[in-house]
């Protein structure tokens, strides 16, 4: 199941290649006018809301880590994190995935309002084309955590399907954060 998972990885990096290409063939066929759109950016705010994306990751980690050790549930209390299991830190992860979706859509709605919808111009079907494509991937990946989850309440037994199901998860989400990465240095800091 692993090999899968980093076989379907890989095309799902040709997919966000084929994005940053639209993005960057559509910049450099635009002028000035991905400059000037882009100062509208609120740079501040999505520092904060790519912190706490790649901070999910550390939290994916440490549950798949769990997971591997087979402490599916927290064997301490509820703020001894070294006694966390895979399910809390993967409810962490969730929560901050959840936040890092609804910190995107309100920088939607605050672009909408300034007048750079997805129709306005070419910068804007960049934007939104990349950024919602990633916004999905996001969210697919919130789906996958409440599966494994749900899973390691429902069978009697944590073994090695369920760990590997853990750790296939962790290689999806640091994937979305690291094609996060890209996507942030290029359309928020790339003059």
């Amino acid at each position: 199941m692993a090999v899968g998972t980093i076989v379907w990885l890989g095309s799902e990096v040709m997919f966000f290649a084929g994005l940053f290409a639209i993005y960057f063939t559509l910049r450099s066929m635009s002028g000035d006018l991905f400059a000037t759109e882009a100062e509208k950016l609120n740079v501040l705010f999505a520092t904060i809301n790519t912190t706490i994306l790649l901070l999910s990751s550390f939290t994916c980690q440490a549950g798949a880590n769990a997971a591997e050790h087979h402490q599916v549930f927290r064997t301490g209390r509820a703020l001894q994190f070294s006694k966390w299991g895979m399910v809390e830190w993967f409810y962490l992860t969730y929560a901050m995935g959840a936040i890092f979706i609804m910190l995107q859509v309100y920088e939607y709605v605050v672009l909408v309002q300034e007048g750079i919808a997805i129709q306005a111009n070419s910068y804007a079907s960049a934007f939104y084309l990349t950024t919602g494509f990633h916004g999905l991937h996001v969210t697919a990946g919130l789906f996958a955590f409440l599966f494994v989850i749900g899973r390691a309440y429902a069978v009697k037994r944590f073994g090695h399907k369920e760990a590997t199901s853990a750790h296939v998860i962790s290689y999806y989400w640091h994937f979305v954060d690291v094609v996060w990465i890209g996507l942030y240095l290029v359309i928020y800091w790339l003059k």
